[in-house]
């Protein structure tokens, strides 16, 4: 059996970057939690382990990224820009998952890309052509991920380099979502734009987390 990747979940005691640490960590991945606060990033990898059959520590976010294999960034647009700066000289040569969605309080019900494009060339631009971001995760609800409970949704994966993509699309596998490559990295700006569009849904029609589905035989 092959040993899996360990996982940095950089953003890990925030909404979406724990309900994915968790989900990765049920699935047998080690997982190291990052945080701005590494003594938040312990108790939170504590409260996990405590639940969890698989060990989960905690780090500050740069020491998190160094030891992981693969490093997942689940931070708000905001704090983004500087929270890359702070790791970049810790993930050269790997792949960086960004989750990223350009969301800008108070108006996240309407599209707001950045000059750049999306969050995830953002991402490429600061960390360098040494690092290969691939870009996922933007319209899953983070409440329905940190439960056991099956998700309805696809998740959309975006990069330039189609094997990094295959080993995000195995992340999502193994969260128990289905994963589909949705082309290159400049790509992400759709599916970081519909995510506007499901807040909007979610309110108007009182929905409980709405998400995507690609429909049609895939092959």
């Amino acid at each position: 059996m092959l040993e899996l990747p360990a996982v940095a979940v950089v953003g890990g005691t925030g909404h979406l970057g724990a309900a994915i640490a968790r989900r990765l960590a049920l699935a047998g991945y080690p997982i190291i939690i990052g945080s701005r606060d590494p003594e938040r990033a312990r108790e939170a990898a504590a409260r996990l382990s405590g639940i969890l059959p698989t060990a989960i520590r905690g780090a500050s976010n740069p020491q998190a990224a160094r030891e992981g294999a693969i490093v997942i960034v689940a931070v708000p647009f905001t704090f983004q820009a500087q929270i890359l700066a702070d790791i970049r000289s810790s993930v050269g040569g790997k792949i960086i998952v960004d989750t990223t969605v350009p969301l800008m309080p108070p108006k996240v019900m309407r599209v707001q890309l950045p000059p750049e494009g999306s969050a995830a060339q953002i991402a490429q631009k600061i960390l360098g052509d040494k690092v290969t971001v691939v870009s996922a995760f933007h319209n899953v609800p983070a409440h329905k991920l940190a439960t056991d409970q099956e998700i309805d949704c696809d998740v959309l994966v975006f990069g330039d380099d189609k094997e990094s993509c295959a080993r995000v699309i195995d992340l999502v596998k193994a969260c128990r979502l289905r994963g589909l490559h949705g082309g290159s990295l400049a790509n992400s700006a759709a599916a970081e734009a519909f995510t506007s569009i499901l807040i909007s849904i979610n309110k108007q029609y009182s929905v409980d987390g709405a998400g995507i589905r690609i429909t049609g035989e895939l092959k």
